[in-house]
């Protein structure tokens, strides 16, 4: 089965940095409530919910996928819920469009939860070089839309994520500093390690726009920004969650789009150490960071399932890989004895 190529693909690919009664740390939204300003049906399951994000400086768009009953709702109902964290590009209608979660079977008793980001906003507060301010991406989720579904949207507390390209980053970071966050967490071609590779997330910041030193700082003087959500320095935050980890390997595959990843200037340095046959740095380099956590993850007898594949950065492989997660994702949010 093959998928569309789209521009998300290109975007993620330019740069990709990206349970019940769990305290949420950070500062609160700039001592202000998100407020819902609009709210739309896209269909007989999905609803678009806007509103205005203290944390972000701006409107934010939430996605759900509504379990049955959900209509109905009253004060106290939950369900089970996945949040499934959007890539470089930022657009929560990835996994409805391209990837079709509205048709699994397995989600028809669950709350799906979609958040869209800010372009390439790493699922992090930026550095903004030293002036902090929004976007507060990691804050607009744990602050804003992970309460405001708990509290009016019939989330419950037993939650499980996944995510690709930024938007594994973004799980994985947020399940690592916040054990018990997720009762599971699934990574589709993310750079798990980015300090590892600190100039391909730079360069791949600038090839579209954006100024990567303005989201985690330069990593030689700000290393610690760098450092302070990388899962794989706080790996043993995840010594009780199961995780799955996907990546290509940069080679091609079966599910790639007709156009090659673009060419990053500023990245020859890894384009020459690269395997034969490699056409992806990016995912290259992605599954390169995902073998080092996984190893990480083993060496403290965490709960870790990998699948590495020949596959591209522009390809749609998180279609798969979600689905090869979801039994371990859902088991996460059943009620005990499930």
């Amino acid at each position: 089965m093959s998928y569309a190529y789209s521009r998300r693909t290109l975007l993620a690919g330019a740069v990709s940095l990206g349970a019940g009664g769990t305290a949420l740390p950070g500062p609160s939204s700039a001592g202000a409530a998100e407020r819902v300003v609009g709210q739309r049906r896209l269909g007989e399951r999905l609803v678009e919910l806007t509103f205005d994000s203290p944390a972000l400086g701006a409107l934010a768009t939430v996605a759900l996928l509504t379990p049955r009953g959900w209509d109905r709702r009253r004060p106290g109902d939950r369900w089970p819920t996945l949040y499934l964290l959007a890539g470089g590009d930022g657009d929560q209608s990835t996994w409805t469009t391209l990837f079709r979660v509205q048709d699994l079977p397995e989600l028809r008793d669950v709350l799906v939860v979609m958040p869209g980001m800010p372009l390439f906003g790493f699922w992090t507060d930026w550095w903004n070089h030293g002036d902090d301010g929004p976007p507060r991406v990691r804050t607009y989720f744990l602050r804003e839309v992970l309460p405001l579904m708990e509290r009016e949207y019939g989330a419950g507390p037993r939650r499980a994520a996944a995510g690709e390209s930024q938007g594994g980053f973004g799980a994985l970071g947020m399940a690592a500093r916040i054990p018990g966050l997720f009762g599971a967490v699934a990574s589709f071609g993310a750079p798990v390690h980015p300090v590892r590779h600190p100039e391909m997330w730079l360069s791949g910041a600038k090839f579209v726009g954006i100024d990567g030193y303005q989201v985690f700082g330069d990593p030689w003087k700000q290393w610690q920004v760098w450092l302070d959500w990388d899962p794989y320095h706080h790996a043993e935050g995840l010594r009780r969650t199961p995780v799955y980890l996907a990546s290509g390997d940069g080679t091609p595959g079966p599910l790639d789009g007709p156009d090659p990843d673009p060419h990053i200037p500023g990245t020859e340095k890894w384009a020459a150490l690269a395997d034969p046959g490699v056409v992806s740095l990016t995912e290259a380099v992605c599954a390169d960071e995902a073998r080092l956590l996984a190893r990480r993850l083993t060496s403290l007898n965490a709960p870790v399932t990998t699948h590495f594949y020949p596959g591209t950065h522009s390809g749609t492989y998180g279609h798969r890989e979600l689905r090869h997660a979801l039994p371990m994702l859902l088991k996460a949010t059943a009620p005990p004895g499930r």
